[in-house]
């Protein structure tokens, strides 16, 4: 609890402190912002770069004027935003389970087999490198009509599985890395012991892991959600927060707290998602002890 506690009061501070440098380079900072070499580094500080905290606070209580997509007038702001990240989120989940499954199969197949290991982790980091922009498209493409039995591939679908393709890999990794992190004298044991694969995974391979799984998963949850909210705006996926920002920037009202107001709740939507992954790693906090004590 008290692990809890002080981690709380970490991200208290830390956003007090970004806040207090967003007011004072809002209020002290050049007009023009600040260039080197002839690009600007830090943004302008006009109210429609940059607006006062204050105002974006009370953006979330306005109503909505509607837009590219209707949003509905008796709506509010904040309510806008917290319908769109509930969205994202639940679109985010399915992206991490998918993930998270492909990944540990993955990191089981090549701790299982050397031969594995060398022919797909170089696929596995490749594969990081192709830009979303430029996937999102065709998975939508390669979805449209597909059917599993009854079933019938719906848009979100697409954006989960984007979301997958960004959390696998931390997982496979990290876990990969896990599974072989026992030192030789366990290793040596449980061998001795005539103790089978199977056995050997359960007993010391899967516990040994936690430490490096734990943060793995975490940054799972934020690319799964990274990668819904840059696969909402390529796909053109109505209802999330990724095009509710793009929707508040194309507005005629012209407001850029709005847009402020989308991006903060993009921001607690990860939160939400680290701290549910905070949650297991607290359930498992014994394994953590061990792991510490070897």
């Amino acid at each position: 609890m008290g692990r809890a506690v002080g981690r709380a009061l970490l991200v208290a501070l830390g956003i007090a402190a970004v806040s207090a440098m967003w007011e004072a380079y809002k209020s002290w900072g050049p007009a023009d912002g600040v260039k080197l070499f002839g690009a600007r580094v830090l943004p302008r500080t006009t109210d429609a770069a940059i607006p006062h905290l204050s105002r974006i606070w009370h953006a979330f209580g306005s109503k909505e004027t509607g837009g590219a997509i209707t949003l509905g007038p008796s709506k509010t702001v904040l309510q806008s935003v917290t319908d769109s990240a509930l969205n994202t989120l639940g679109w985010s989940a399915a992206g991490f389970a998918i993930g998270v499954v492909v990944g540990m199969l993955l990191a089981l197949l090549m701790d299982r087999l050397v031969i594995a290991e060398r022919a797909l982790m170089p696929y596995v980091v490749l594969s990081q490198t192709v830009p979303l922009i430029a996937l999102a498209p065709l998975v939508t493409k390669w979805g449209q009509g597909s059917k599993l039995g009854s079933y019938e591939w719906q848009p979100w679908n697409s954006v989960a599985v984007i979301a997958a393709y960004l959390a696998f890999f931390p997982v496979a990794v990290g876990m990969v890395r896990g599974l072989k992190s026992p030192s030789a004298v366990h290793s040596d044991y449980f061998r001795c012991s005539a103790a089978g694969w199977w056995k050997t995974l359960v007993r010391l391979k899967l516990p040994s892991s936690v430490p490096f799984l734990v943060p793995a998963l975490r940054l799972a949850a934020a690319g799964a959600v990274i990668g819904t909210i840059v696969a909402e705006i390529s796909t053109g996926l109505d209802g999330g927060i990724g095009r509710l920002i793009i929707t508040y920037s194309q507005q005629a009202t012209g407001d850029p707290s709005r847009v402020y107001a989308a991006v903060i709740g993009a921001a607690v939507l990860g939160l939400v998602a680290a701290a549910a992954v905070t949650v297991f790693d607290i359930a498992l906090w014994r394994y953590h002890r061990g792991a510490t004590t070897r």
